[in-house]
C-alpha cells in the first residue's frame, strides 16, 4: 500500500478560524495579535488565508493593499511546521495578491532579531529600505524593525 503525503491547502481566512488563527498567533509571537485584530483585518477586506494540512490550521497571512502597493501586515507557520515550505508558499500566495491587486510592490517589517524571516524575504526578492526604530515591543525594551520593499513586475 502506497503512503501519500498530505498537501497544504490555502483557503480564505473566515471568521470561524479567528480563534485557531489567533491561537497559532500566540504560539509564535510573544506579543502577538488578538481575536480582535484578525476580526478588523477581515472586516475591512484584507486579503487574509489560512495554511492547512490534514484540515489542521498551520498557518495564515493578512496581506492589506493601499492605492497602488500592499503591505504584508502578518504571516506565521506553526513551530513543528516551520522550515518545510509553508511559509514560502504562504508568502508566494502574498505576492500573487499583489500582483492580482496590480500593486507596484509589497512592503513589510520584520524584528530586527528575526533572522530566519529576513533570509525568507530576501530570497524572494525583498531588499531592506529602512529602519523603523523602537517599532515592536520586546520583554526589556522595545525592538527595531527593518523594512522591505519588493517591486511587482
Amino acid at each position: 500500500m502506497k503512503a501519500f503525503a498530505l498537501v497544504a491547502e490555502l483557503l480564505p481566512m473566515n471568521g470561524r478560524d479567528i480563534s485557531a488563527v489567533a491561537a497559532l498567533e500566540a504560539r509564535v509571537q510573544a506579543f502577538p495579535w488578538s481575536e480582535g485584530n484578525f476580526r478588523d483585518s477581515l472586516a475591512a477586506g484584507h486579503s487574509c488565508w489560512v495554511c492547512r494540512l490534514g484540515g489542521d490550521l498551520i498557518g495564515f497571512s493578512v496581506v492589506m493593499s493601499v492605492l497602488d502597493e500592499v503591505h504584508l501586515l502578518n504571516i506565521a507557520v506553526a513551530p513543528a511546521c516551520q522550515g518545510q515550505g509553508h511559509g514560502a508558499r504562504l508568502l508566494s500566495h502574498a505576492l500573487a495578491v499583489a500582483v492580482d491587486h496590480h500593486a507596484s510592490a509589497m512592503f513589510l517589517e520584520v524584528r530586527v532579531g528575526n533572522q530566519a524571516a529576513a533570509k525568507l524575504y530576501r530570497h524572494f526578492g525583498f531588499r531592506q529600505v529602512g529602519v523603523r526604530k523602537g517599532y515592536y515591543p520586546g520583554a526589556m525594551s522595545r525592538e527595531d524593525a527593518l523594512v522591505f520593499k519588493r517591486e511587482i513586475p
